[in-house]
């Protein structure tokens, strides 16, 4: 399949008239072919209006025939092939396996949103029959279902060109919840978006979908991101990147007429806690899966775990001594692009520029462009908890170890901390009841507490959450990864009294999708 620098509006292929983007190879800096001309408010209002005119139709499909084309998007980007993610390397400077496998994540994405939609529990469905005769007064026949709120813009993602982005877990879920998406591509991968559109629009040909289920706009600058925002017929936000670019997308959607959700995983820092037997009993063993997993992919995920919390004394000069003995054997590693580079060296530039802050160890050095050096710095819990920049969030392989007096100390850190994704204890039994004095603050604070494992890997399944407290995410109550994230597209209508005739499939006596329903409180399938 040849890119061609065209965005996808509907059925249709449109050339942007905007200022165009080209994607850049990071690893030589070098503009990749072609030019990608932006879009306009009118290319917007097109593919919202399309999205509009598809929105009833699109959501009253039967679960076999949405679970079909969930599925036929999975094919359709496979048989992509190579093109795909030769594409993706040169845009991304990320190596073939990595490529590869979140390819696979995509597609599993993908297809488990198939298994939820085909088992109809989403729509979450509850009937009180009516009780006629009850006294003092008889109680109506009402039924409940979820119903998608309707077309939704989803951002794609700087570091996940494949699961965060085109067809990533916020288009994958919405479409799921019957949402038809305006996917606004990023501008670092455009190539790989393209690619990616076009295999989702031969899946809404082939299952004989509305055109306007999908679309895909390119925008060199803030101008199509927020005219999607603005638009009337666009009812939810799906976004992953910058603290900054998510608040800015939620003060527009809080400024409408008719203001709408935005769900924005932003930022997160990640706590590591080294419970002090654990660090006695296998401190050395920590140290090293903890650079591991600081150095991965550049440190360029949203869960690399950037701030390690311990008790200062021996044990711990043991851990810092062999992560950084680690840590200078690291090669650099190709940043995602220029912009993230460049932003990682600033926040590297103030942790070493901070007077209570001291440097531990640092990676192998290269001068090719846009490389990742890891490192590794310690302050003092006292000097942590006065300055709040300590805690801002660097991209990439640069942690943070907080040094305390104590294992009281832990839960002052902890309660300092802003909203996370994650929170990670590393534990020994004999380290129980320490931690579960910490337990109920990093529940209040993380979407996800761990035990002796590291945060990077988020497992796509049903019990996953990816999401926390603001700044982590804008809606703490919400995932962006697993099933569960079929929830922020939906909302609950209550039918009273409506004869059967009128009554949707789901909430029908006869129950023709055979799923199952709280029926007057119980179970029933």
């Amino acid at each position: 399949m040849t890119i061609l620098g065209e965005m996808l509006i509907g059925s249709r292929t449109v050339k942007g008239t905007s200022k165009a983007i080209q994607a850049i190879n990071p690893a030589t800096n070098e503009n990749l072919e072609p030019l990608f001309g932006g879009g306009s408010k009118e290319d917007v209002d097109a593919a919202a209006e399309l999205a509009w005119a598809a929105f009833d139709s699109f959501r009253e499909t039967d679960p076999e025939t949405r679970a079909r084309f969930l599925e036929t998007c999975a094919d359709e980007i496979l048989a992509l092939g190579d093109e795909l993610v030769q594409r993706a390397m040169a845009e991304t400077g990320l190596p073939q396996a990595r490529i590869e496998g979140e390819r696979g994540r995509t597609m599993n994405q993908l297809r488990l949103f198939a298994s939820v939609v085909r088992s109809g529990n989403y729509l979450d469905v509850r009937i009180d029959p009516a009780m006629p005769e009850r006294q003092p007064l008889p109680r109506n026949d009402l039924r409940l279902r979820m119903i998608p709120l309707g077309p939704v813009a989803v951002f794609g993602a700087s570091n996940f060109p494949l699961a965060f982005s085109v067809a990533g877990g916020d288009t994958a879920s919405a479409l799921a919840a019957g949402c038809p998406v305006v996917v606004k591509a990023h501008s670092a991968h455009p190539g790989t978006s393209e690619l990616v559109g076009r295999a989702i629009q031969a899946a809404v040909a082939k299952c004989q979908l509305p055109e306007g289920v999908f679309s895909l706009l390119f925008g060199s600058g803030n101008e199509v991101g927020v005219e999607l925002v603005k638009h009337p017929r666009i009812k939810a936000v799906g976004f992953t990147g910058s603290r900054a670019g998510g608040t800015a997308l939620m003060e527009q959607a809080a400024k409408r007429p008719e203001p709408i959700p935005v769900y924005a995983e932003m930022c997160s820092i990640n706590p590591v806690f080294l419970m002090p037997q654990a660090l006695n009993a296998r401190g050395e063993a920590i140290a090293k899966g903890f650079v591991g997993s600081l150095t991965m992919g550049a440190g360029q995920f949203c869960t690399n775990p950037g701030l390690v919390i311990a008790q200062s004394g021996a044990e711990l000069d043991t851990f810092l001594e062999v992560a950084a003995a680690e840590l200078s054997k690291v090669a650099t590693q190709t940043m995602l692009t220029p912009g993230i580079f460049s932003a990682y060296c600033s926040g590297v530039d103030r942790l070493k520029g901070n007077a209570g802050v001291r440097e531990v160890a640092v990676g192998q050095g290269s001068d090719a462009p846009n490389q990742c050096r890891a490192g590794l710095y310690v302050t003092s819990a006292e000097a942590f908890i006065a300055d709040e920049s300590l805690g801002d969030e660097v991209f990439g392989s640069t942690s943070l170890v907080i040094e305390c007096k104590s294992v009281a100390d832990f839960v002052r850190v902890a309660e300092h901390l802003e909203g996370q994704l994650t929170a990670t204890l590393q534990l020994e039994d004999a380290d129980i009841e320490a931690a579960r004095a910490l337990l109920p603050v990093l529940e209040r604070k993380a979407g996800r507490i761990l035990c002796n494992g590291y945060p990077t890997g988020v497992e796509v399944c049903h019990a996953m959450v990816h999401g926390g407290p603001f700044p982590a995410t804008s809606d703490s109550r919400t995932t962006s990864v697993g099933s569960a994230a079929i929830n922020r597209f939906l909302r609950p209508v209550c039918y009273q009294d409506l004869p059967q005739a009128l009554l949707p499939e789901a909430i029908k006596d006869s129950n023709p999708l055979g799923i199952r329903r709280l029926v007057d409180g119980q179970d029933q399938r």
